[in-house]
């Protein structure tokens, strides 16, 4: 039945003075009842705007469709012929100012909740589908992608589909780039980054870590090793420092570096002897997503008090409304 309602079916989530003590995940994600209703909030659009708002043309009215017959595994193929991450995407992408900006929904109420609706999917093909996906025959080309980060792997995904042999190489000693260093484990479970990797993989990507391109190996070098292309999605790992005075003293941290020692090196985990300073009080400078990241961590890891100092207003604040 057609839902004419003005609003998203809200998301469950852990309430506040729980989550703000642990690092599972805050959102917890549609029931199968959830998801159906809120698809039928989806009217189907003629000339699809939200597909034109999605940056990669994701067919949203026909994945969604497949949600309303609740052949949940069908909307899963739909996303995922334009999408290598879609369990990433349905977490993380900021569909708000994408996809869903466009819904016309969204004209006289809440767009449908696009992203939500993604999420579903993904987790529930993670939870129900064992089969591997089927390797493409291939076409005798290498690739080379440095840096196994999001664009990295959906370049290398896109390629495999496409018959290339593809070698993925990564500087760490992990793939995911910032989805395992930068963003945290509340936001983006790194068992679901994991299982998006695996799933890269078993389209025949090899996969080399701990090798540092231009140092360990040379793109010439690359080239010589019969690699027809080279990628090179080599992240933004490094900070971008105020250069003000004190920012070097002891307890200021770039949001790289803190980021990285909660999340790629598991400070936030007992059992890890990671250092990290763990203050009653923190000042976080900056208000985007980052600025965010890092405040919900330090209050995770025990500040009492978090201030984030932002130049401008709240509302010009350029962090996601729900972060």
């Amino acid at each position: 039945m057609p839902n004419m309602s003005l609003t998203k079916n809200p998301m469950p989530v852990q309430e506040p003075d729980v989550r703000n003590h642990n690092f599972e995940e805050v959102a917890l994600g549609y029931t199968k009842e959830q998801a159906v209703d809120e698809a039928n909030r989806c009217l189907h659009c003629k000339h699809k705007p939200c597909v034109a708002g999605c940056p990669v043309a994701i067919d949203i009215p026909e994945f969604i469709a497949k949600i309303k017959e609740e052949y949940f595994e069908g909307a899963y193929q739909i996303i995922s012929k334009s999408s290598s991450l879609p369990a990433v995407c349905g977490r993380v992408c900021p569909q708000e100012t994408q996809c869903e900006s466009k819904c016309v929904r969204g004209v006289k109420g809440e767009p449908v909740a696009i992203g939500r609706l993604e999420r579903f999917v993904a987790d529930y093909h993670m939870a129900n589908c064992k089969a591997a996906p089927v390797k493409p025959q291939s076409n005798g080309h290498k690739v080379a992608v440095i840096g196994a980060g999001p664009s990295g792997l959906t370049c290398a995904g896109d390629l495999a589909k496409a018959g290339y042999e593809v070698t993925v190489f990564e500087a760490l000693h992990t793939a995911g780039g910032v989805l395992v260093y930068g963003i945290p484990q509340f936001r983006l479970p790194k068992e679901i980054v994991q299982h998006e990797v695996e799933g890269i993989l078993d389209l025949g990507v090899e996969l080399d870590l701990d090798t540092v391109i231009g140092k360990t190996i040379t793109i010439d070098e690359l080239f010589e090793m019969g690699y027809r292309a080279v990628f090179v999605g080599s992240g933004a790992g490094l900070p971008m420092f105020m250069d003000i005075p004190g920012e070097t003293l002891s307890g200021v941290y770039s949001a790289n570096e803190y980021l990285t020692r909660v999340n790629l090196m598991k400070a936030y985990r007992e059992e890890y002897d990671t250092p990290i300073k763990k203050s009653k009080s923190v000042a976080v400078v900056g208000g985007g997503n980052v600025a965010m990241d890092a405040a919900r961590c330090a209050k995770r890891l025990g500040a009492e008090h978090v201030y984030v100092v932002y130049r401008r207003s709240e509302a010009e604040m350029p962090a996601r409304v729900e972060e």
